[in-house]
C-alpha cells in the first residue's frame, strides 16, 4: 500500500506539489503510517462522526501485488457525516488506465450506498486534471466547494470538491 501511495503521488503530482516534498516521500515511513492506521482499524476506538463506522479500505491486487486501494466512509468534514466520503483512491502508475481505479470506484460507490448514504463527496487537488476527468467519467461533478490543505506544513494545497448521488442498484465489479 505504501508503494502504491508513494508511486502514485510521484507520478500524479509533479508541478502540483513542491518537488522537494515528492522527492522526500519515503515508502518505509509511509508503511509505518499504514501499519499504525491498519492497527487502529482492526481495533477501532474511534466510532466516526455521529457514531458511524470508521473509514474502510478496499484493496486491488494483481497476483500477490497490491496495485491500488481506496478509503471511504462517513464524511469527515464538518456537517457532512450524513454523506459518504471517498477519502482516497490511488492506483500504482503501472496500472493506470487498466480498469483498476474503475473497479475500486464502483465498489466504493456500492459500499457507500449499502451503508445508507444517498450521496458522497471527494476532494481533488486543483490542477489534477487526470483525476478530475476520471471522477467526472464516473458521474462525479464539482459543486463549488473548495478548501485549502497543506503538504508538509509548508505548502498550501487547493482542493476542489466533487459530489455524486449514489445508486444502490449499481452492481459492483470484482475485476482488477
Amino acid at each position: 500500500m505504501a508503494t502504491v501511495h508513494v508511486a502514485s503521488w510521484r507520478s500524479a503530482y509533479p508541478g502540483l506539489i513542491a518537488q522537494h516534498i515528492l522527492d522526500g516521500l519515503s515508502i518505509s515511513t509511509r508503511a509505518e503510517a499504514w501499519t499504525r492506521l491498519l492497527s487502529e482499524l482492526a481495533f477501532p476506538s474511534y466510532a466516526g462522526p455521529a457514531g458511524t463506522k470508521p473509514h474502510r479500505l478496499l484493496i486491488a491486487e494483481c497476483g500477490n501485488r497490491i496495485v491500488g486501494w481506496a478509503s471511504f466512509g462517513a464524511g469527515r468534514d464538518e456537517g457532512s457525516s450524513d454523506q459518504g466520503e471517498l477519502a482516497g483512491l490511488y492506483v500504482h502508475p503501472d496500472f493506470w488506465s487498466k480498469k483498476v481505479g474503475h473497479a475500486l470506484m464502483l465498489n466504493v460507490e456500492q459500499e457507500l450506498a449499502a451503508d445508507g448514504f444517498q450521496s458522497a463527496y471527494l476532494w481533488v487537488l486543483f490542477g489534477n486534471d487526470r483525476a478530475a476527468s476520471f471522477y467526472e467519467s464516473h458521474g462525479w461533478r464539482t459543486d463549488g466547494g473548495e478548501k485549502i490543505g497543506d503538504a508538509g506544513g509548508t505548502t498550501e494545497l487547493r482542493e476542489v470538491r466533487h459530489v455524486t448521488a449514489l445508486n444502490s442498484a449499481k452492481p459492483p465489479t470484482s475485476s482488477a
